[in-house]
């Protein structure tokens, strides 16, 4: 069991929403992906707040923070994210780990937001496989399917039962989103949609998300340590091996570690191996207490 954590608001604008642990040790930011809000990081929260001060955010658009209409791309993200860490009553500097979505932000922390960042963690970050080359993958009609869920909402049942009827593309041909993913995770999914805006998905399906977000320029301008998780691309991960490559050779302290067999949701479906991975880097780069 994790100990308590207290809830807060930042008044922004925009109002952030955000979960803090006691003060264990540094702290450290969890940023999730979109669709999902604080307690998606919930599996690691026992340890992390052992010998971390946890801060664990909703995203705008999602759980009980701020809507923000027309600025759900991963840019308006960014910025808002970075208002926030600039705050002087916000706990910083700070290690910043962010999973999908989270991890574009982070990138994007890291690179423009120095003096308030030590370290980041990158879990899968997609870029263009949610970007620009989503028709290519089953993302689109995923995302597709998760708005117009949202939009009808209900009770939570029926909105799981909804997401399980979502049809993707697959190696065979279209498949149920039931037939790939468990009940307890598509009820948490569900869960997750009861609380967001379901706006947050039209820049996505319209390929558009990362419009105005150039990370190939962020690389080169990280300064602090960085930590690389890539899912497996032939299990779902969504960080390509090109975009891997291109992180290793452009910043100067990354360290990159590959989960086979594991898809994109590394830290739901591998905790022991990231919390332990996260640990020994963050000791390594003298970030964490001995």
């Amino acid at each position: 069991m994790s100990p308590p954590l207290v809830h807060r608001v930042h008044r922004g604008p925009p109002a952030f929403h955000y979960a803090e642990g006691p003060l264990a040790g540094p702290t450290i930011l969890l940023l999730h992906g979109v669709t999902r809000s604080w307690r998606d990081w919930e599996a690691l929260l026992p340890e992390l707040t052992r010998e971390w001060r946890v801060v664990a955010l909703d995203h705008c658009g999602h759980g009980k923070s701020a809507r923000t209409p027309g600025a759900y791309r991963v840019a308006d993200y960014a910025r808002h994210v970075a208002g926030l860490i600039r705050a002087p009553d916000f706990p910083a500097p700070l290690v910043v780990f962010g999973h999908s979505l989270g991890a574009m932000v982070a990138l994007h922390l890291a690179a423009e937001c120095s003096e308030w960042i030590t370290g980041a963690v990158l879990e899968d970050p997609p870029f263009h496989t949610m970007g620009r080359n989503i028709d290519a993958t089953p993302y689109r009609a995923q995302f597709a399917g998760m708005q117009k869920v949202a939009r009808q909402a209900g009770d939570l049942e029926t909105m799981t039962d909804a997401l399980a009827d979502i049809r993707v593309p697959g190696p065979g041909g279209e498949v149920r989103l039931g037939d790939t993913r468990d009940r307890p995770s598509l009820r948490f999914s569900a869960a997750c949609l009861t609380s967001i805006d379901p706006e947050i998905f039209t820049t996505l399906v319209a390929g558009a998300w990362l419009d105005g977000f150039d990370y190939l320029s962020m690389w080169p301008r990280v300064k602090c340590p960085l930590l690389l998780l890539q899912g497996d691309p032939q299990s779902g991960g969504a960080l390509t091996d090109q975009d891997a490559d291109l992180a290793e050779r452009s910043t100067k302290q990354c360290h990159r570690v590959r989960f086979p067999n594991v898809g994109h949701q590394i830290h739901r479906t591998s905790p022991e191996k990231v919390l332990a991975t996260l640990h020994q880097w963050a000791r390594d780069y003298h970030l964490l207490h001995p």
